[in-house]
């Protein structure tokens, strides 16, 4: 029974390797980019829907505004939970994809369990340190007085849920990393929907309000945690989980957090750009301000959805043949990825500037808020089909192991541009500074990338490894 058993996970294997490094890439990109974008949709879609129906919560528009602000707030924290469970799922997903393209398996097993076990044990870590100073922490982040008490109803279940969400992460990353975004959808999309039906129930039919909404988020994170779990035990995978698979090698755990330093400070600085602009916000505009763009950053995080979930699927197509030495696959991945999710963008930016109004109007009916939201959301319109050549640009050096190169221009739009630019333009322009930073920090970490990219497909070998020679391949 062992036998075949280790046969059939053999066989899995083989399958996989072959699928990732000899289908078509156009078709194995839409394969894996479409599961990986409805994905993202439905996650900002389940995320977006707290927002809708907090907005309804309270008897006032101050106290409707103050609940949607919260949502915001709590986003911040959140972020940090994914900050965690991107740097280890892309951290190992990278290694496996790689290990797997040079036929290394027992690697990549290493390499999944470590992730999964640092993520737990260093979110862990983060929720007890925010469940012990919450107010002073949600002060941090933009709270006012009036936000304070609905920030604290939904923080209390994210902190509770939140390592749940940076394990999900690193399940999501790796089965995405293995060519397996189908898999990876289910658990997401379950979870999402869930979301949905139980803010519904909590939020109105129980009448719990914003603390509904944040028991229905810690229960759809649950659940979206042990249907990511259990893919790994269909047969379809070949990594697999264990403490006894935990790496005592530092060089193997050291390689985690160096690939996915960048995903750490991608994810990590848009908490600290977030709670910038929550602050930046409110001092221009108060709450109003603080809401208006808060939603904003749902919608616009909605929009991206299409250029992350192409990078993502990107990704593992770049890491597998780049480990197998099939660099003509990388370079057509990559410009395959990025000119179709510029065009997607496109045309998702067209709809949003016509109805920019009526789709804010679904989390808000304060005309103040709105007034500050479309203005805000038109100008991240313009800047938006600059996104899917930047993030491809960092999956691209991320999959590759180019660490420092991949880590900086993530670092570049939130903290190189960004946050500079929400503390310095209201100086002169006031709340219209808060509105157009994030779209000029679009604007610069496009043209920052585009070096880097073209000095590195300049730089991979004309031909790839099984097309040379024999006595070539020889002397390598």
């Amino acid at each position: 029974m062992k036998n075949m058993g280790s046969s059939k996970k053999e066989d899995t294997t083989r399958k996989q390797y072959d699928k990732m490094t000899k289908t078509p890439v156009g078709s194995l990109i839409a394969r894996l980019a479409v599961p990986t974008i409805i994905s993202m949709m439905v996650s900002n879609i389940y995320s977006t829907a707290d927002t809708a129906f907090v907005g309804q919560v309270g008897a006032t528009h101050a106290e409707r505004t103050a609940a949607s602000g919260a949502v915001g707030i709590v986003f911040a924290i959140m972020a940090v939970y994914q900050a965690i469970g991107f740097m280890c799922g892309h951290g190992a997903g990278a290694n496996i994809s790689q290990k797997l393209g040079e036929h290394d398996t027992a690697a990549a097993k290493r390499y999944a369990s470590t992730s999964l076990f640092l993520s737990l044990g260093l979110a862990i870590i983060v929720s007890a340190f925010g469940l012990i100073f919450m107010d002073p922490l949600l002060r941090f982040f933009g709270a006012t007085e009036t936000i304070l008490p609905f920030a604290r109803q939904y923080a209390l279940w994210i902190y509770i849920s939140g390592p749940l969400l940076s394990a999900s992460c690193v399940l999501n990353n790796i089965l995405r990393y293995e060519g397996l975004a189908s898999l990876a959808m289910v658990g997401l999309t379950a979870g999402g929907i869930l979301n949905i039906g139980g803010d519904a129930i909590f939020i109105f039919g129980c009448g719990m309000g914003v603390y509904g909404a944040g028991l229905s988020t810690a229960i759809s994170q649950a659940i979206s945690f042990a249907l990511l779990l259990g893919m790994f035990y269909i047969g379809k995978t070949t990594s697999s989980f264990g403490i006894q698979h935990f790496s005592r090698d530092y060089h193997e755990i050291g390689r985690i957090f160096a690939v996915g330093m960048p995903s750490f400070a991608r994810q990590s600085l848009n908490a600290v750009s977030q709670t910038v602009l929550n602050n930046t916000a409110g001092i221009y505009g108060g709450d109003p301000a603080i809401a208006g763009m808060a939603i904003v950053s749902k919608v616009t995080f909605f929009i991206f959805a299409i250029a992350v979930g192409l990078g993502q699927a990107f990704q593992p197509v770049s890491a597998f043949n780049y480990g197998a030495r099939k660099y003509s696959r990388v370079k057509k991945a990559f410009h395959l990825s990025y000119i179709v999710g510029t065009a997607l963008l496109l045309i998702v930016d067209l709809l949003v500037l016509i109805w920019a109004k009526p789709i804010l109007g679904l989390f808000s009916a304060d005309e103040t808020v709105l007034e500050i939201g479309v203005t805000a959301l038109r100008f991240q319109c313009y800047a938006a089909i600059l996104q899917p050549f930047v993030f491809c640009a960092q999956m691209l050096f991320q999959s590759t192991g180019k660490a420092l190169r991949s880590t900086f221009l993530s670092m570049s739009r939130s903290g190189l541009f960004l946050i500079p630019l929400v503390l310095l333009l209201p100086l002169s322009l006031g709340l219209l500074g808060v509105e157009i930073a994030q779209p000029i920090a679009d604007l610069l970490s496009f043209l920052v990338s585009i070096p880097f990219v073209i000095a590195f497909l300049r730089s991979l070998p004309k031909v790839d490894a099984e097309e040379k020679p024999a006595e070539e391949q020889q002397t390598c």
